[in-house]
């Protein structure tokens, strides 16, 4: 499944090298030795013959073995080559170490780094979950080691605010992660003191436990929305035990707490970086651009608020057509259309939102693969249900409605009030009729 990936770019060989090497890096440089982050675990190492020509596949069976990883679940996880700066899924016939020195020539072409963070930055192994691996097939796993390591990447994902969600996911998850952590069998008195014990931060996502602040928040007091939070924690903590005759296994807790991760769109995404035009509230706000995540899995695309943890825009295949644009002069961006439905004044329009930057192709091809391989696992299902197989390569113009294959329009998105929903309203969009004319921008 990941043998032919869109994750790693595909035009760069494995034995080339422009800008030199990484050969200090603590992580994959060492003659013999590698080090393999794990959600959960500090790290595998491994000492291994020929780590310089060694490829992903012939590591995965050493650290699947350390891991004691079945057969039946190898295919959940892959390997990754992350930093600060940058996050790719690796394909099966790569080799890390001649990877990790070509990252300066990656980080120049896909990221805005200086040079001088460009030069210090250092790539790290990392094995986590596999993107393309479905949902589905993730709740079929009986192992308690594999549901594990998932339940530390969600987790992860879920405090650091990468997947945003709603009181009633963050509390449950977190309910979910005491018990896991300490039983089901808690008192009330025993699960706040507890909660309180590890601290908030182990429970819920990081802003949730900061808050907001501001003047309100000053007077109200620390410890008053500190307690609010414990105690809500607290009766999603009981829950768990209500109408059962005996607790709950770990193997079923862990089931739950991955089964309410999958109702978040995102879970499983690759992510991105980028920035969209902000909304023009006057003349002194012209230009200004705010910093977006863009996560991309089997299902869609979702466009979200780095700094609010919620998410601007959330498209499923069938809802968009998607192209990128390469700078056409000097001091131009990058560019990654994402067009979909909507409306002006009671007018069906089509919206496009802009989203700069140095990682737009990657992006473009990522979403092209899995539209592929959605509609070739989906076979004649995915001409029902309105999957899109093709570019739009003029996403400001020509007749793209049936171009696409859309089918006709595609559904209007709903503003809502959750995180987990597309707020177009703030969003600063173009808008245009079908036949390509220039209506205005939103």
């Amino acid at each position: 499944m990941e043998g032919d990936n869109c994750t790693f770019p595909s035009d760069l060989s494995d034995d080339h090298s422009q800008r030199g090497s990484v050969a200090s890096s603590a992580t994959l440089s060492r003659a013999q030795d590698v080090l393999v982050y794990v959600f959960g675990e500090s790290a595998v190492h491994l000492t291994l013959e020929g780590l310089g020509s060694i490829s992903v596949q012939e590591l995965g069976r050493s650290v699947r073995e350390t891991l004691q990883i079945p057969d039946s679940a190898q295919d959940a996880f892959a390997f990754w080559l992350c930093s600060p700066l940058l996050e790719l899924q690796l394909k099966a016939r790569h080799q890390p170490y001649k990877l990790c020195r070509q990252w300066p020539d990656l980080l120049y072409r896909f990221t805005e780094a200086s040079e001088d963070d460009i030069l210090q930055d250092e790539p790290y192994l990392q094995y986590r979950r596999n993107v393309f691996y479905p949902k589905s097939k993730e709740l079929q796993i009986e192992d308690e080691g594999v549901l594990r390591l998932l339940f530390e990447e969600a987790r992860s994902n879920i405090l650091t605010g990468r997947y945003p969600c709603d009181p009633e996911h963050w509390a449950g998850l977190g309910a979910l992660t005491l018990a896991l952590e300490e039983g089901a069998g808690l008192d009330s008195q025993q699960s706040t003191a507890k909660i309180r014990e590890k601290k908030l931060s182990s429970f819920v996502p990081a802003h949730v436990a900061v808050g907001s602040g501001g003047f309100f928040s000053t007077l109200r007091g620390k410890s008053s929305r500190q307690a609010e939070l414990e105690q809500k924690l607290s009766e999603e903590y009981r829950k768990i035990n209500t109408s059962r005759a005996t607790a709950p296994e770990q193997r079923e807790l862990l089931h739950q707490y991955l089964s309410m991760c999958h109702t978040l769109p995102y879970y499983g995404c690759a992510f991105f970086c980028g920035e969209i035009d902000k909304p023009v509230q006057g003349i002194l706000q012209r230009g200004k651009r705010k910093a977006v995540s863009v996560g991309i899995c089997l299902d869609g695309v979702y466009v979200m608020d780095v700094k609010e943890k919620h998410v601007l825009l959330g498209l499923r295949f069938s809802e968009l057509s998607w192209d990128h644009s390469y700078p056409e002069e000097e001091g131009d961006s990058h560019i990654l259309w994402l067009e979909f439905d909507g409306e002006e004044d009671g007018t069906p329009v089509n919206k496009l939102l802009k989203i700069y930057s140095k990682q737009a192709e990657l992006m473009s091809g990522f979403i092209e693969f899995c539209v592929e391989l959605k509609t070739a696992t989906e076979g004649g299902a995915a001409a029902e249900t309105g999957i899109e197989a093709g570019v739009s390569q003029e996403p400001a113009g020509q007749e793209s409605s049936t171009r696409n294959g859309r089918g006709g329009r595609r559904g209007m998105l709903q503003r809502q009030g959750s995180v987990v929903c597309s707020r177009v309203h703030s969003l600063n969009t173009i808008s245009y009729v079908d036949n390509g004319e220039r209506q205005k921008r939103s």
